[in-house]
């Protein structure tokens, strides 16, 4: 538990001058928001563990840095799919608001998806979709979660995964921005527990861990900014509103098969 509410911590203090808080006033402006959770094309996951720390030369021996970044990178890609990443970002943060307005009237996710042409795409599309498409569903307003990096890196023989990126709420119409918040997570930077490269390299589970944890965390630091604490509570949905769909996830994609490495593996890690 102590761990978790450190990452919180470092969560909240990243934001710097760019963040924007949530008033409730604007909330309560909100009537039908959409959720979007998406991956910039070159977000990752990246492996800047070899090239960048030279404490794993003598463990490489021939090994090129740059080819075992590679071959980590391949790992980190099969361990959790781009669309796994920026699910579980979305549907964690929209699982702990409360049942209340504006909430309990976000459109159905799949709705969102099969409109902006994202139903079911493996690679989260890179590029901001055409908000304005929304509006033929009755949305006047986008919650967006943006992932701008993520992977593996080290210092001085401490490898851990990090991640980075912002979240916003605004209006469709003028773009207004109602809340933001631009948020980094690195556990080399923390003093974390090394995440030993080389047993990611056999078990790449371990990476899959780890990135799953720190994208819990934040989800949980932005369902608490989006409950303002200035604002009273919204209505409850009427009785018998089967509209409201907290928490409804998006059917996971085929996982696609381990792709080829080509000859040669990483290292074996120590006993």
């Amino acid at each position: 538990m102590g761990r978790i509410s450190f990452l919180a911590l470092v969560v909240l203090l990243t934001g710097g001058c760019a963040s924007q808080r949530l008033a409730g006033a604007d909330l309560d402006r909100v009537t039908r928001p959409a959720f979007i959770s998406r991956i910039e094309l070159e977000a990752g996951p990246h492996s800047l563990v070899f090239r960048e720390d030279s404490a794993y030369k003598d463990k490489l021996k021939k090994l090129e840095p740059k080819e075992a970044d590679r071959r980590l990178q391949a790992k980190l890609t099969a361990a959790v799919t781009r669309f796994e990443v920026s699910e579980r970002l979305r549907v964690n943060t929209f699982r702990q608001l409360p049942e209340e307005r504006p909430w309990v009237d976000a459109l159905d996710p799949a709705r969102v998806a099969t409109i902006l042409e994202s139903f079911l795409v493996e690679e989260v599309p890179a590029n901001a979709p055409d908000y304005d498409l929304l509006t033929r569903l009755g949305a006047d307003s986008v919650v967006e979660f943006v992932i701008q990096d993520y992977g593996m890196r080290s210092d001085k023989g401490r490898a851990g995964a990090y991640m980075r990126g912002y979240a916003r709420m605004f209006k469709i119409n003028g773009r207004a921005e109602l809340w933001r918040r631009p948020f980094q997570v690195d556990r080399v930077t923390e003093g974390a527990e090394h995440l030993d490269p080389f047993k990611v390299g056999k078990d790449p589970s371990l990476f899959r861990q780890e990135l799953t944890a720190m994208l819990d965390v934040v989800a949980a630091q932005f369902a608490e900014e989006l409950r303002p604490p200035d604002r009273k509570p919204g209505a409850p949905p009427p009785e018998g509103d089967s509209s409201h769909t907290t928490g409804r996830e998006l059917p996971a994609p085929p996982k696609p098969p381990e792709p080829d490495l080509g000859p040669g593996e990483l290292p074996d890690p120590d006993p």
